[in-house]
């Protein structure tokens, strides 16, 4: 777009670090669940309200993630990503003081709502303040730092959880030390051009046809990506390593893995996108079909590797394929859309296994068997992609805009 100031080395930083703060949600509560539940030991229902507390924000930003870019969208993207912040601290600290388990559920219902946001303005906000290869190589430096993120995370919640399993939560204040930055730093994207023809874009339907098959498979993407984090351990153990060292080594494999495939989004550039995804989903599969193979811990670090590097192709060449379709005042909308689909596929991830094991731990390697299979049949499906996502009449951008 066209844009009175250019962005550049702080803006892309702060994006790329608001992108991560969606991943606290999910793993930082992972270490303490144990301790949480014996502290909640005589509240009815703990068994199931712990877990859920730290479920339930990928559920909420999967239902309100849409909404969230309908706002941004029409009120802006910067005041939504500012509250959003604020809401993130002050809901994510509240278990420190919260003595109810209910309380607690509720506050963590309020950061899924704050995540949403932020990672749709965050993703909408790249889409604005940069366009071409600028733009491609930060949505995979979005998938590195995100990455990185949750390893670094993982490792800060297990450290802090040992004084206590309230202790974690202090890291949301986090979102207090982005908020004045954010603040002086980003500004409101505003659209360049012709006022007839922004107006005849503003009142573009939204490519719902187009669009379609990219978030099912964004919510395949989703699924796909914690099939190793919340799986390996249970793998493991059936193959009698239940070391934390190795399984903490397996799971590093997998995150080195994620990273190269995201890092080779950009050397893949040349690659048609519906070839990339082909690719994408072709390793995951190839991984998880060895997982379930495997008869050795060195077997279980190779697979988990493989399907890494397929996991870490798979979402920027989504996200920059989504966005090459919309128009400056689609963009929320369209991130928005993709992170509901991304988490809503995280969330089922488990519950997929879980259906396919019955419950039943002996029965996992069929389980991600039947999943690699699956993904190695939408690996060839992927060549049908350019015609399902033909536009029969594309969004004109505000790059074009500009130019009338």
């Amino acid at each position: 777009m066209s844009s009175v100031r250019q962005a550049g080395l702080p803006q892309s930083l702060l994006l790329l670090l608001g992108s991560c703060l969606p991943v606290l949600g999910a793993v930082l509560l992972a270490p303490v669940l144990p301790r949480m539940q014996a502290h909640f030991a005589e509240t009815p229902g703990a068994q199931v309200l712990v877990p859920i507390a730290l479920t339930l924000p990928a559920l909420v930003i999967a239902l309100l993630a849409p909404f969230a870019g309908v706002i941004a969208d029409r009120l802006g993207r910067k005041s939504l990503l500012l509250g959003a912040m604020l809401l993130y601290s002050v809901c994510g600290v509240l278990p420190l003081w919260l003595e109810s388990l209910e309380a607690i559920v509720i506050s963590r219902a309020g950061i899924g709502l704050a995540e949403a946001a932020i990672m749709t303005c965050c993703t909408t906000l790249m889409g604005d303040y940069y366009d071409g290869a600028r733009r491609e190589r930060l949505f995979a430096l979005q998938m590195v730092a995100t990455s990185l993120s949750a390893a670094i995370f993982m490792g800060l919640g297990g450290a802090l959880g040992e004084s206590g399993w309230r202790t974690p939560f202090a890291l949301y204040a986090v979102g207090l030390v982005f908020l004045p930055l954010m603040a002086k730093l980003l500004w409101e994207p505003v659209a360049q051009g012709a006022g007839a023809l922004l107006e005849k874009s503003a009142q573009q339907a939204f490519p719902w046809g187009t669009l379609a098959p990219l978030y099912v498979l964004t919510f395949l993407a989703g699924l796909s990506l914690f099939i190793v984090p919340v799986q390996a351990g249970y793998l493991l153990n059936l193959l009698h390593v239940d070391a934390p060292k190795q399984i903490g080594m397996t799971m590093g494999a997998n995150q080195l893995g994620v990273l190269a495939g995201a890092l080779s989004f950009r050397v893949l550039s040349g690659l048609a996108s519906h070839r990339q995804l082909l690719l994408a989903f072709a390793l995951a599969g190839l991984g998880g079909l060895l997982m379930a193979l495997s008869t050795s811990h060195a077997m279980v670090v190779v697979a988990v590797l493989i399907n890494g590097l397929g996991i870490g192709l798979m979402l920027p060449t989504l996200i920059t394929w989504i966005m090459s379709h919309v128009d400056f005042f689609q963009r929320g909308r369209a991130a928005g859309m993709f992170t509901a689909a991304l988490f809503a596929g995280e969330f089922v991830s488990p519950l997929a296994v879980l259906a396919i094991t019955s419950g039943v731990n002996n029965t996992l390697p069929t389980a991600l068997a039947v999943i690699a299979v699956a993904q190695l049949l939408i690996a060839l499906l992927c060549l049908f992609l350019p015609r399902l996502t033909a536009s029969k009449a594309p969004a004109m951008s505000v790059e074009n805009l500009a130019q009338h």
